[in-house]
């Protein structure tokens, strides 16, 4: 039977404030090596046959998953959510369209945003779960704790089913919430106990046979959603009107506490979920002080903390100790590794203050490439254009801004005039200029082998990105 990856990329990492935001969050960055999060993820299974990939996430993150596809050579079909509902249902919809292209297969459902240093033990581990997978049991992964841990849930591990000559598949006696550091340091001492991972494997029509028994509201919302999808492979849209009537629920909650098919398999990989400051610090390399540096940094008497920099200018800290530092573009943190957990209470009060920093980085991300805001003023603003090879911005208009275009790196195509159809064209070279007047249709595109780079300065009395009006658009906005 054919086995398939299935990975859910739809989380914000709230907690990893500043370098996480709503709309480019942890999974693009690389927090564990040199490699992103979500690439990680996508290339961990190499050793097996994998027969299809398959990606969860929001719509307003489709064109960084499909860009981090493209990064790694990895094909994929990806599943649009409109509305994060949590575990449960992003695995049915896999199952579903499992069901739906190939009649049934085996899925492998990760996390996007996990580090797993020990691979070999988790292929060893997939491969002798897999036998029990096809026949019908839903497998979830247990890790090794090597500490009292309170961020986790729980697993205990009840009998052993797989026979003498190993011990690490199990049936599960029970869940349990993440507990207090006494009950913590109790599970740690009784060693039947793991932490929950959120990896699972499961035969497409398993999950569902079992859905359909416990969740049947569940089956309901995401059938409809899912067979009203819109499609543009790589891309799969469920109807954002069925889904919304979908409960939200973890497949912890929705299955693995009531079926009489559950098993644990544990897992001794060197695993961390990276959800915080002090989770990357734990796990990474360190120095002989303690430290975790990515940054230009100089330390006096700075000890078991973490800094890290988005951009060239120097850090410079004396007596300090156990302290995230964390810069961008655009804010910074310094905080106390001992209240990691509670940035995420920091995110609510930027929401709370309907502050942009709690969704943009300075430099946004866009399917035709980026830009980065420089500088800005009462009446002004500065921002540096990339644009990816072959790509186009949409033929637009600006009610309340003029617009005036630098060419500094690549080549430009540029078309602009009032009639939408009738657009002239201008191609421009570095250190050439246009300028673009108050309500003149235009558009850009990049027509060269490099990036375009543009430094764009906009003047009015409006300076906000919905004063945009799209008459037409590759991306489909």
């Amino acid at each position: 039977m054919k086995l398939f990856h299935a990975i859910m990329a739809g989380g914000v990492g709230s907690r990893l404030w500043p370098l996480s935001r709503k709309a480019y969050p942890k999974q693009f960055f690389p927090l564990a090596n040199e490699k992103t999060m979500l690439a990680d993820t996508l290339m961990r299974l190499d050793a097996l046959d994998i027969s299809g990939n398959i990606l969860l996430c929001s719509e307003g993150h489709k064109f960084l998953v499909a860009d981090s596809l493209s990064d790694v050579d990895i094909d994929a079909d990806i599943i649009l959510e409109p509305v994060g509902k949590n575990t449960a249902p992003a695995a049915l919809l896999a199952a579903l369209h499992v069901i739906e292209h190939h009649d049934d297969g085996v899925l492998l459902l990760s996390p996007s945003d996990h580090a797993i240093a020990r691979v070999d033990d988790l292929i060893s581990s997939i491969e002798e779960s897999l036998p029990f997978a096809i026949e019908g049991h839903i497998i979830t992964f247990g890790i090794t704790p090597t500490q009292p841990e309170t961020g986790y849930g729980y697993i205990k591990m009840g009998e052993s089913i797989n026979g003498e000559e190993q011990d690490r598949l199990r049936a599960i006696s029970k869940f349990v919430e993440k507990p207090d550091i006494d009950k913590a340091k109790d599970y740690l001492a009784q060693g039947d106990y793991l932490w929950n991972s959120g990896i699972f494997m499961f035969r497409a029509t398993s999950l569902l046979a079992e859905m359909e028994q416990y969740q049947p509201e569940i089956v309901r919302a995401c059938k409809a959603a899912y067979q009203a999808k819109s499609k543009k492979p790589p891309f799969y849209d469920v109807d954002p009107e069925a889904f919304a009537k979908c409960p939200e629920d973890s497949l912890d909650y929705a299955i693995m506490e009531h079926t009489d098919k559950g098993l644990v398999a544990q897992l001794d990989v060197q695993w961390n979920d990276l959800g915080s400051w002090n989770a990357i610090w734990d796990y990474r390399d360190k120095d002989s002080n303690g430290n975790v540096i990515d940054a230009d940094a100089l330390t006096i008497k700075t000890t078991n903390s973490i800094i890290r920099t988005e951009n060239k200018k120097l850090v410079a800290t004396i007596g300090l100790d156990n302290v995230a530092i964390i810069e961008t573009d655009d804010a910074l943190l310094v905080a106390s590794l001992d209240c990691a957990q509670e940035v995420k209470d920091l995110v609510d009060t930027l929401k709370q203050e309907k502050r942009s920093e709690y969704i943009y980085h300075r430099e946004v991300h866009r399917p035709w490439g980026k830009f980065d805001g420089v500088d800005s003023g009462e009446r002004y603003q500065v921002k540096r254009i990339t644009v990816k090879p072959g790509e186009k911005l949409s033929v637009q208009m600006h009610y309340h801004r003029a617009e005036h275009w630098v060419v500094v790196g690549g080549t430009a195509l540029v078309y602009k005039g009032q009639d939408k159809d009738n657009l002239t064209s201008h191609l421009l070279r570095e250190n050439e200029s246009i300028y673009i007047a108050v309500g003149e249709i235009h558009s850009l595109e990049n027509p060269g082998k490099v990036p375009l780079e543009i430094i764009e300065v906009q003047s009015g009395a409006y300076l906000g990105e919905d004063d945009i009006v799209r008459f037409s658009d590759e991306y489909g906005r």
